[in-house]
C-alpha cells in the first residue's frame, strides 16, 4: 500500500477469553489443543439468491471481531476451497485496503495484503470464536456462516452461502462484457487468472493478453491483465490497461479503484476527488475508504461542506471504527467550521478506537483545547 499522504491528521486484542475445561479423553477437547495453530480446511458454494452462480470470481472473506481477511476465491462456478489464515496466496486489489490506514504506510508498495494470521501459522480452534465466513462482491449483501465451535477436525464443507442484490447500485465488480466473451477467449482469460493467483506473473501476462487480443472488449481480462504488469512494476502498461478496462465497460468498479490508488499514491487531490467521486456514483454502499479518500481530498482541496459529507458517509458504513481516521478527519473538519462541541465528540471517538495510535498525545493536546473552546462558546452563548 501507499504512504499516508498529507491529512489533517496523523497516522492512527482481543479480550481474553475464558477456555472451557472439557475432559481431556477426547483430545479435541483438550483446551491445549484448542491453542494449536494449524491450517483449518472450508469448502463450500457461493450462489446469487435466484439460484444461478455469481458473474464473476467471488472474493471469501473471514471476519473476526469485525475485521475482514480475504483468505481466497471461488472458481467459476462458485466453488471456493480455502485454508484459513493462509492469505499468502491472495494477491492485493485495490478494493482490498488497510483499514487501520486506508492510505497506506508501506512505502508505496501496492502489493502488500492486511494483516491477518497467515504469518503465524494457521489458526486456532479458539481464534474461530469470534469469526464468521462471508463472500464479498461489490454491488451485493452476503450470508454469514458463524465458525464460532467449529473444530480443527470438523467437515470442511460449510453449505452455501447465499449473495442478494443490493438496490441502486450502477456499478460492479464483475463486467457485463465478460457473457459475450468467445470460447477460446475465456479460456486465456481463466488460465490467466489462474496464474496470476499463484503470482506467476509472466505466464498470467502472457494468457491475458491473449484474452485482450481475442476480445478487445473483454474489461475483465483488460483489468486483470493490469494487475499482472502492476505486479511487474509496469505502472505504465498497468494505467493504460485499467483505462482499456473501462473503455470497455465503464460500469465495471475495479478499474476505477486502481487508478484511484495511483492518484492516491502522487497525493493528486483533484483526481481523487474526481475518481473517487466516480466510484461513488457507481457504488455509495460497499467503499467506506473511497468515501474517506473523497473527503480528505476535498478538505485539502478547501471545500469543507463536501469534506464533511463525504466523511459522515464514511463513518455510516464504518459503523464498528476499522478505520478510526474517518473520526480524527471529522473532528478536523468540524473543528475548521467552528463546531467544537461535535468535533470534541469527534476526537474522544478516534481516541476510543486508537488509544495507542501514534499520534495520540497530539490529539489529547487537541481535545484540551476543544474542551476550552466549548466551554468558552457556552459562556458567550
Amino acid at each position: 500500500m501507499p504512504s499516508t499522504p498529507t491529512t489533517p491528521g496523523g497516522t492512527t486484542g482481543r479480550p481474553g477469553q475464558t477456555t472451557p475445561q472439557y475432559p481431556t479423553s477426547d483430545p479435541r477437547r483438550d483446551p491445549s489443543f484448542q491453542e494449536m495453530r494449524r491450517p483449518i480446511y472450508l469448502s463450500g458454494r457461493v450462489m446469487i439468491e435466484d439460484g444461478v452462480p455469481p458473474p464473476d470470481f467471488v472474493t471469501m472473506v473471514l471476519v473476526c471481531n469485525g475485521q475482514p481477511r480475504p483468505q481466497g476465491y471461488t472458481d467459476s462456478k462458485g466453488r471456493f476451497s480455502i485454508s484459513l489464515g493462509d492469505n499468502n496466496a491472495m494477491l492485493a486489489d485495490a478494493s482490498v485496503g488497510n483499514p487501520t490506514d486506508p492510505f497506506g504506510n508501506s512505502g508505496g508498495s501496492r502489493s502488500g495484503m492486511p494483516g491477518g494470521f497467515g504469518n503465524r501459522g494457521g489458526m486456532s480452534e479458539r481464534d474461530l470464536m469470534s469469526c464468521e465466513l462471508k463472500a464479498e462482491l461489490a454491488g451485493y449483501r452476503s450470508d454469514v456462516i458463524s465458525l464460532a465451535g467449529r473444530r480443527i477436525m470438523d467437515n470442511p464443507e460449510v453449505g452455501t452461502i447465499i449473495l442478494h442484490r443490493l438496490a441502486n447500485v450502477e456499478g460492479f465488480t464483475y463486467s457485463m462484457t465478460s457473457a459475450l466473451a468467445p470460447k477460446d477467449a475465456k479460456k486465456a482469460y481463466e488460465k490467466g487468472v489462474d496464474r496470476l493467483k499463484k503470482k506467476k506473473f509472466n505466464e498470467a501476462q502472457a494468457e491475458l493478453e491473449k484474452a485482450v487480443s481475442l476480445y478487445p472488449k473483454y474489461a475483465s481480462a483488460w483489468y486483470d491483465l493490469g494487475r499482472a504488469y502492476e505486479a511487474q512494476k509496469n505502472d505504465q502498461k498497468a494505467r493504460e490497461a485499467f483505462e482499456k478496462s473501462i473503455e470497455a465497460d465503464a460500469k465495471f468498479v475495479n478499474p476505477h479503484l486502481e487508478l484511484l490508488q495511483y492518484a492516491v499514491n502522487e497525493r493528486n487531490w483533484e483526481k481523487i476527488e474526481q475518481q473517487a467521486g466516480t466510484v461513488l456514483k457507481l457504488n455509495p454502499y460497499n467503499y467506506p475508504q473511497v468515501w474517506f479518500f473523497h473527503s480528505v481530498a476535498s478538505y485539502n482541496l478547501k471545500n469543507l461542506e463536501a469534506a464533511e459529507k463525504s466523511a459522515r458517509e464514511a463513518a455510516k458504513l464504518d459503523p464498528q471504527h476499522r478505520n478510526p481516521k474517518i473520526n480524527h478527519l471529522l473532528g478536523v473538519i468540524l473543528a475548521d467550521k467552528g463546531e467544537y462541541s461535535s468535533a470534541l465528540d469527534q476526537m474522544r471517538t478516534y481516541l476510543n478506537a486508537s488509544p495507542n495510535a501514534p499520534d495520540a498525545a497530539n490529539v489529547k493536546n487537541m481535545v484540551t483545547e476543544l474542551e476550552k473552546l466549548t466551554a468558552a462558546k457556552k459562556v458567550d452563548q
